[in-house]
């Protein structure tokens, strides 16, 4: 049976703990804050599926890799900083798949030198030559895996949309021979196919995109031992939407592994590269209501949070649930209403509304009556929440707490005006 979302409009607490009071012992607001729990749940979830990659890049605390790493979950790095958070978290390099389209002169250090024996997954036939040239005589008998830009995409906005002609990911599907060639002048063998081309949960679109792999791997050859699909596994936004279909999406992929496997004459490998799906929704972004005003016919809810904390309504459009924790300090509620309310934020941007849609078209969302001091919560904010955090307007990045098991515990500090600071030369 598939799952239904529901997201409530009026709230006490996270994870059983007060909401009021996750404010008064961390800091004050905005702060976010992650639900253990949620987390262990979607990686269980996963585990038939296939291998699971976690794509830390959704969510690179590292705390939540490390609890991530404790369910049996591997993780894929998409940076040398990002190589450096899973090696601190516990995993070993052969444990880590570092996917680019480049080399940085940091990331070839690292897949070279200290994080070496970590899966390098290349993106351009650029990382084959120069990956060869790094190692020279030591690249015989390396194997690495290669992702395939199939020559279309999907995904729920053009920004996320990672395939075809317009994307600069992944290695184009007709010059799959010119890698094969490129591996092969260095000593090295290509023996895994990743393909992500976005997010989604359109079955009839998956079956096209399993086709395509079969396709390619057929062009790469039999050594083949590994496929992934990425990433892209959605999560629902709204009440009343869908989750997807597990069984569903691990049926179709266990038909392409296994035609694959019949004519290879051995077993391949399925991985996984959720982000998305793994952290999404066990993660909430407290934010204090500072100013309530009425500009002509519209009610703004005006809070300390802004496109700082969480970027993905202003860069995408994108919907996230919210809620209204009531402060204690504000006493009981006469009576308990609803209203038409814009909720923006503190930054000098006109775009710092999180209650818009993709193209900027501000819009109004239905909350209960609040009042200043009383906390808004902005919910399913783990993917791409804090990972996305900047500086603009020189706002601090906010604290992170970790509740599991009713305990709640920091896991970033909030940042301090020396922190903010600490590398400029003055």
């Amino acid at each position: 049976m598939v799952e239904i979302s529901q997201y409530k409009t009026l709230r006490d607490d996270i994870a059983g703990v007060s909401v009021a009071e996750l404010a008064a012992n961390y800091g004050g607001t905005p702060l976010f804050v992650y639900d253990a729990a949620k987390i262990i749940q979607r990686c269980a979830q996963l585990r038939p599926v296939g291998v699971v990659r976690f794509a830390q890049k959704a969510c690179p605390n590292i705390a939540v890799i490390k609890l991530v790493k404790e369910q049996g979950v591997l993780v894929d790095a998409v940076s040398a900083g990002e190589i450096l958070r899973a090696l601190a978290a516990g995993y070993r390099p052969e444990e880590i798949a570092y996917t680019a389209d480049i080399f940085d002169q940091d990331a070839i250090d690292l897949v070279v030198g200290k994080a070496r024996g970590c899966v390098v997954n290349v993106g351009s036939n650029d990382m084959i030559e120069q990956l060869g040239l790094r190692l020279g005589d030591s690249a015989k008998g390396l194997e690495i895996t290669v992702r395939i830009n199939p020559g279309f995409g999907h995904g729920h906005s053009r920004k996320t949309n990672t395939g075809g002609d317009l994307s600069k990911h992944g290695v184009w599907f007709e010059q799959l021979d010119e890698s094969l060639a490129l591996a092969k002048k260095y000593g090295m063998t290509i023996t895994g196919a990743h393909m992500h081309i976005g997010s989604g949960s359109d079955f009839e679109h998956l079956a096209t995109v399993c086709g395509a792999m079969e396709k390619t791997v057929r062009a790469l050859g039999p050594q083949i031992k590994t496929i992934s699909c990425g990433g892209g596994l959605p999560i629902p936004y709204q009440s009343g939407e869908e989750f997807i279909d597990l069984e569903k999406f691990a049926a179709l992929w266990r038909e392409t592994v296994s035609k694959l496997e019949k004519e290879f004459g051995h077993s391949i490998t399925f991985e996984v590269e959720p982000g998305r799906y793994i952290v999404a929704e066990s993660c909430y972004l407290v934010a204090q209501i500072r100013a309530i005003k009425k500009q002509a016919e519209n009610l703004f809810y005006l809070v300390d949070a802004g496109f700082t904390h969480l970027a993905r309504p202003m860069m995408y459009g994108s919907y996230h649930p919210i809620s209204i924790a009531r402060n204690p300090a504000n006493g009981p509620v006469a009576v308990d209403e609803e209203v038409d309310a814009v909720v923006g934020g503190p930054l000098c941007e006109s775009g710092d509304v999180f209650t818009q849609s993709e193209g900027g078209y501000v819009e109004k969302r239905r909350l209960p009556a609040a009042r200043v001091g009383d906390y808004l919560v902005l919910e399913v904010a783990g993917a791409y929440g804090a990972a996305m955090s900047s500086n603009y307007n020189s706002k601090f990045l906010a604290p992170e707490v970790l509740i599991q098991d009713g305990v709640a515990k920091l896991i970033r500090k909030k940042q301090s005006f020396e922190h903010l600071i600490a590398n400029e030369i003055f």
